[in-house]
C-alpha cells in the first residue's frame, strides 16, 4: 500500500527528505557571510534530516539544493518505460512546470499499453478503460493528465506557468493512477494464488468457468 507522502516544505519541522526520501525531523538554520569579519544575514536557510545527516538549502523560501523539485517520487510499480519521463518531469518542474506537464503527458501515454490499450489516442484509451468498467475516480483522475498535458502541449485555456501547482498534482494523479490499476490487482491476485487449489476449482465452478 502506497504511503502518504509530505513534500518538502519550507521551516516544517517534518517532511519526506529529498536526499533519503525518509519522513524524518528537519532542523533548520539561517545561513550567515562573514563579511571583513562580521557576519552578516542572508535569504538562504539550511534544513538538516535527523535522519541522512544531509543538508537541503533554501533561497528565499524555495528549495535549491538539492535542485529535484519537492514532488512525489515515481510510485515503485511505474513501469521502466515510463521512468525516465517521470523522473525528468521531477527534476524539472520548478524550473519549467509546462515542459513537467508535457513528460507527464508523455508518461502517461506510455503507461496505457500497460493498462491494455494500445497507447496512440489517450482519449481513444480512456474510453475503451470506461467501457470495461474504469471506476469514474481513476477515470477523472487519466483525464486530469490528460487535459493538463493538452495544454501544456497546445495552446488552451489553462496556463501552467500561471498555476504550477497543477503540474506538482499531475506527479500524485500519475502515482494513483499506477497504484490503482497496477499495484491493487497485483497484491490481489498474488493473495489469490495463494488459496488451496479446491478452493480455487470451486469459485471457478461457481462463476461458470470450468
Amino acid at each position: 500500500m502506497k504511503h502518504q507522502y509530505y513534500p518538502p516544505r519550507y521551516e516544517q519541522k517534518q517532511f519526506h527528505c529529498p536526499h533519503c526520501n525518509v519522513f524524518a525531523s528537519q532542523s533548520w538554520y539561517d545561513l550567515l557571510i562573514n563579511l571583513h569579519n562580521s557576519m552578516t544575514s542572508t535569504s538562504f536557510k539550511g534544513s538538516y534530516c535527523a535522519h541522512c545527516k544531509k543538508w537541503g538549502f533554501w533561497y528565499n523560501g524555495r528549495l535549491i539544493v538539492p535542485a529535484e523539485s519537492p514532488v512525489e517520487p515515481p510510485h515503485h510499480d511505474l513501469p521502466e518505460a515510463c521512468l525516465s519521463d517521470y523522473e525528468e518531469a521531477r527534476d524539472i518542474v520548478s524550473r519549467s512546470p509546462r515542459g513537467a506537464v508535457a513528460l507527464l503527458r508523455l508518461c502517461l501515454q506510455k503507461l496505457m499499453p500497460h493498462l491494455g490499450e494500445d497507447g496512440k489516442n489517450i482519449n481513444d484509451d480512456i474510453k475503451s478503460l470506461v467501457t470495461k468498467g474504469l471506476p469514474s475516480l481513476v477515470q477523472q483522475a487519466l483525464d486530469v493528465c490528460r487535459v493538463v498535458g493538452n495544454n501544456a502541449v497546445h495552446p488552451g485555456e489553462l496556463d501552467i506557468n500561471d498555476t504550477p501547482e497543477i503540474a506538482h498534482q499531475l506527479f500524485r494523479m500519475i502515482n494513483f493512477i499506477v497504484e490503482d490499476r497496477i499495484t491493487r490487482p497485483k497484491e490481489i491476485q498474488a493473495l489469490y494464488s495463494q488459496l488451496p487449489q479446491g478452493a480455487i476449482d470451486a469459485i471457478a465452478k461457481r462463476d461458470g468457468s470450468q
